[in-house]
C-alpha cells in the first residue's frame, strides 16, 4: 500500500463530542474536553501517524450563534478549517433527535466540494432501535457519502471510520514529523490545560467566560517553570476562582501542573494569577 496523507475537518454543533472523537482517533489528548459547550475555541490539529498514512484532524469550535467577537473568531476558525480538506466529518449527537437546524447545516456542508461523512456519536447512550430512524433521515440528504454510528468514548466504530477516511486521502507526503501528534504552540497547549481544569472544577459556579494567557515558559533541564494569568469578567468570578483562602486556585494549579508534567515529561513549577478584564470576549485577546 502506497503512503497516503491528507486533512480531515471535524465540525458539528457544540457538545456533540468532536474533541473526544479527535482525541480517540489520534490516540492522544490534543483537545481539551469539558461538559460545557464551546469548550474548543480554536481550530486544533491532531495528527494520526500510521505505518502507511498520516491523517491531520482539525477539531473546530462548535457551530453556534454569533454574539461577540470571540464567537466571530470561532466561526472564522471553522471556515478556515473547512477550506481545503479531503474529508469533512459532520458529527451529530446520536442520543438526541436531530433538529431542522442540524439537517440544514449538514445540507450546507454536503453541497460543498469535499467528501462528507456523517458521524453519529454517543451511540453508547442509546440502542440501535432508537438511533435507526434518525439515520434513515440522514440517508435522504444528497452529498452525504457515508454514515458511521460510533462512540468516541468507547471507541466503537472508529476503526471502520478511519479506514474509510484513509481511502479518501489524496496526498502522499507527510506534512508533519512522523512522531508528532499535534501542531499547537506549546503556550497554547499549556493554556488549554489550565482552562480545562477550570471548566471541570467550576462547572456550575461561573459562566463560560474564562480565558488563560501563558505569560512565560522556561525550561532548565528537568524543571519547567510556567507563569499564567486567568482572565474573568467579574470580581465575583475572581473570588470564586481563587476560593476560600486560595483553596480553589491551589486545586486548579495542582491538577493543571500534573497534566503538564505528564505532557512535558518534566517537573513543573506553575504560578497562577487571576485578573478581571471586563468584556474580554469582545476584545478577543485570549486563546
Amino acid at each position: 500500500m502506497a503512503f497516503k496523507s491528507g486533512f480531515v475537518a471535524v465540525v458539528g454543533k457544540a457538545n456533540v463530542g468532536k474533541s473526544t472523537l479527535v482525541n480517540a482517533l489520534v490516540g492522544k489528548k490534543v483537545s481539551i474536553v469539558s461538559p460545557k459547550p464551546q469548550t474548543t475555541r480554536n481550530a486544533i490539529m491532531g495528527i494520526d501517524n500510521g505505518a502507511e498514512y498520516q491523517i491531520v484532524y482539525i477539531d473546530t469550535p462548535g457551530i453556534h450563534k454569533i454574539k461577540n467577537n470571540l464567537d466571530k473568531s470561532m466561526q472564522e476558525a471553522i471556515n478556515q478549517a473547512t477550506d481545503d480538506v479531503d474529508v469533512l466529518l459532520y458529527v451529530m449527537d446520536g442520543s438526541k433527535n436531530f433538529t431542522a437546524d442540524d439537517l440544514a447545516k449538514l445540507k450546507h456542508y454536503a453541497s460543498e466540494k469535499y467528501s462528507v461523512f456523517v458521524v453519529v456519536n454517543k451511540s453508547d447512550l442509546g440502542d440501535y432501535e432508537s438511533i435507526y430512524p434518525r439515520i434513515a433521515t440522514l440517508n435522504t440528504i444528497d452529498g452525504v457519502e457515508e454514515i458511521f454510528v460510533v462512540s468516541a468514548r468507547t471507541k466503537k466504530g472508529l476503526s471502520e471510520l478511519k479506514s474509510a477516511i484513509i481511502e479518501k486521502l489524496s496526498d502522499n507526503v507527510a506534512y508533519f514529523p512522523r512522531d508528532a501528534y499535534d501542531a499547537q504552540d506549546i503556550k497554547f497547549t499549556l493554556a488549554e490545560l489550565i482552562r480545562e481544569k477550570i471548566l471541570w472544577l467550576l462547572n456550575d459556579e461561573i459562566p463560560h467566560g474564562v480565558g488563560v494567557d501563558i505569560d512565560s515558559v522556561t525550561n532548565n533541564g528537568n524543571l519547567t517553570r510556567v507563569s499564567a494569568t486567568i482572565y474573568c469578567e467579574k470580581a465575583s468570578h475572581k473570588n470564586i476562582i481563587i476560593g476560600a483562602k486560595g483553596a480553589m486556585l491551589k486545586r486548579i494549579g495542582t491538577e493543571a501542573r500534573l497534566a503538564m508534567e505528564k505532557m512535558l515529561n518534566t517537573k513543573v513549577y506553575l504560578d497562577l494569577f487571576v485578573k478581571v478584564k471586563e468584556g474580554w470576549r469582545d476584545k478577543v485577546i485570549l486563546n
